[in-house]
């Protein structure tokens, strides 16, 4: 680490721009750690964070042999996930948080803040991490500080973004930035005892919009301590996209290259439980196509002087879902995840290696599970927790693409939602225009499948995938896509599709195989790409809801797939959609005059296309 001293002398640390210096000053005056670093992203930082961290018991190191440089943390019990009750927008005005964000007004949770964070870091190290989301430097790219007492943060914000002395020397240079101030909450007093993994009950996760600035207090895991994940690349970028004129989106991004070797660029937004991961690490069944990965969670895109959407992925690494990830279901991730992985909250092997729920088809006959009592099947909980992690560097995927760190990002193609539908939703449907694909976009939705979730069949909501995610007005951020495709060239403006990979028969079997064969889908997808590029008319015809393939358009060779159940997939039923109509129709209404007119009558042509 580059330097460390005690709080007094801090504004000396560094020989950057005053403006840093003072308010990393004014956080340790005001959480008064033991002693300030600065930290600088090196290998050797690592190693010392590292194995400071197994002297305290945070990380358990895993065989060398069958999992070399990887590591083992177990979370405390309170402190496993993203805590959405306790993340607030505090923007000036409520009405621009919206009804789907949690608001605080701004000047009250500056005064919560200050409370809870006076002392916090006491008997702690306070780290400084310069960190950069995307490319250091790059013209899409932004900057943040972040300061934190938790070496599991720091270790993982160096996998997981930009961690470099070179972050400053932009900021130095006139760039802006956001600071972002982290604390598990857990002062230490002279002789007291630490625990592996501090935490306090207490949590905020709090953004402020119109001054950029992150506070995080309590947590230590995931989404709430990792402040250039959700915190930055969405809710504070997703403001500063909408004042700027560019999109901050929950998207993963992917190269698709056809036998021909044309390549297309395609951005994706699903829901949870929906095949984010497996779509961006998809491993197509199609032969001569290829599927590269250029981000597997976020993505920014800004209109270019070509008058179409670049999008870079703004994050270095992956913090993924463990459970559910495996070798029949994504062979590539597994293979990604052979070393130099820091796994949280799953399993340990008594051969000193992971495991969870989904890795394997067999389940281990003894396990320590994520708590750290013996486990055998059987037992009656899960060996992982559900919400158990792995973070990664992204160069390690296997399906990663050249020059998936290209500052200027790439030229998007396509833009697909997706959500999980048992009914209803086609298996792909292509947009009438921009102006549907955003109310594709603002109505996706995924269906209950489990009276334990709620009324089978009910709608949830999460428009873009972004519902938690918003750092702002919801129906502003309709209104903004809008403004941000009436601004790119016709002609450049992606295609927007909705996919929906889990529809069901009625006695609940899927009917499409899905995993590597949605190869098929993207296939048909980017032919429309380039169908629409060339002028053509495309193979589809039209449905209420959207294009569809024509007749023998999607490559169903070698697919044990009855007609019916290939009819069934692209049915559209006019009273089932009516219905869902209504529920639009409602959903929107908590929005108000807010909501654009544009999604008003997009309601209505769907309608009228419905009872015609």
């Amino acid at each position: 680490m580059t330097a460390a001293t005690t709080a007094p002398a801090l504004p000396d640390l560094h020989d950057t721009r005053p403006d840093v210096r003072t308010w990393v000053a004014q956080v340790a005056d005001l959480a008064e750690p033991d002693r300030v670093v600065w930290c600088d992203g090196s290998a050797a930082e690592r190693e010392r964070l590292v194995a400071e961290m197994v002297a305290a018991g945070t990380l358990l190191p895993l065989d060398p042999e069958r999992r070399p440089n990887s590591f083992l943390a177990r979370s405390d019990p309170d402190d496993v996930a993203r805590v959405e009750s306790r993340t607030f927008i505090c923007s000036e005005d409520e009405e621009d948080a919206g009804p789907t964000n949690n608001w605080r007004e701004p000047r009250v949770m500056r005064a919560e803040l200050a409370g809870v964070f006076a002392g916090a870091m006491r008997g702690r190290t306070m780290y400084v991490v310069p960190f950069s989301m995307g490319p250091v430097g790059g013209p899409l790219s932004h900057q943040g500080v972040q300061v934190t007492d938790s070496p599991y943060v720091v270790l993982s914000m160096t996998v997981m973004t930009r961690v470099s002395p070179r972050v400053l020397d932009v900021i130095d240079a006139g760039a802006d930035w956001v600071p972002a101030a982290h604390s598990v909450g857990a002062p230490r007093e002279d002789g007291e005892a630490d625990v592996p993994w501090p935490c306090n009950p207490r949590k905020y996760i709090a953004h402020f919009p119109e001054t950029r600035e992150i506070w995080s207090f309590g947590s230590g895991y995931g989404g709430n301590a990792l402040l250039g994940k959700k915190c930055f690349a969405l809710r504070i970028a997703s403001a500063i996209g909408r004042d700027e004129g560019w999109l901050a989106e929950h998207m993963l991004l992917v190269r698709v290259t056809s036998p021909e070797g044309r390549r297309y660029h395609v951005a994706a937004a699903f829901p949870s439980a929906c095949g984010k991961t497996n779509f961006a690490m998809l491993q197509p069944t199609l032969p001569g196509w290829t599927v590269e990965t250029l981000g597997d969670d976020i993505a920014w895109l800004r209109p270019g002087p070509d008058g179409r959407l670049h999008a870079i992925n703004p994050e270095a690494g992956f913090f993924g879902v463990a459970p559910g990830t495996g070798v029949t279901t994504n062979p590539t991730a597994v293979r990604m995840l052979e070393r130099d992985v820091v796994f949280t909250n799953v399993a340990l092997t008594d051969d000193g290696d992971v495991w969870w729920e989904g890795l394997t088809p067999e389940t281990p006959e003894h396990l320590v599970d994520w708590t750290g009592r013996d486990w055998t099947p059987g037992c009656g909980r899960p060996a992982a927790h559900p919400n158990s992690r792995f973070t990664v560097a992204a160069a390690q995927c296997p399906s990663i693409a050249d020059g998936w760190e290209d500052p200027a990002g790439v030229p998007v193609d396509a833009v697909v939602f997706g959500g999980r539908r048992a009914t209803n939703v086609p298996l792909v449907a292509q947009s009438y225009g921009w102006e549907h694909g955003v109310f594709m976009g603002a109505t996706v939705a995924s269906e209950q499948t489990a009276a334990a979730e709620g009324t089978v069949g009910e709608l949830r909501r999460d428009p873009f995938a972004m519902l938690p995610f918003c750092g702002y007005n919801m129906a502003d951020h309709w209104a903004h896509w809008l403004r941000v495709g009436d601004g790119l060239a016709p002609e450049g403006r992606p295609l927007v599709f909705q996919v929906n990979w889990f529809r069901k028969d009625a006695d609940g079997r899927f009917l499409w195989p899905g995993f590597g064969e949605n190869s098929r889908v993207l296939a048909w997808l980017v032919g429309q790409v380039e169908a629409a590029r060339s002028g053509g008319p495309g193979a589809a015809r039209p449905t209420p809801v959207g294009l569809v393939p024509a007749a023998g358009a999607l490559d169903v060779d070698g697919l044990d797939l009855p007609d019916a159940d290939l009819a069934a997939l692209f049915e559209v039923d006019p009273e089932a959609w009516l219905a869902e109509a209504e529920l639009t129709e409602d959903f929107f209404a908590q929005f108000g005059d807010r909501l654009p007119d544009a999604l008003r009558h997009q309601l209505a042509l769907l309608r009228e296309r419905l009872t015609r």
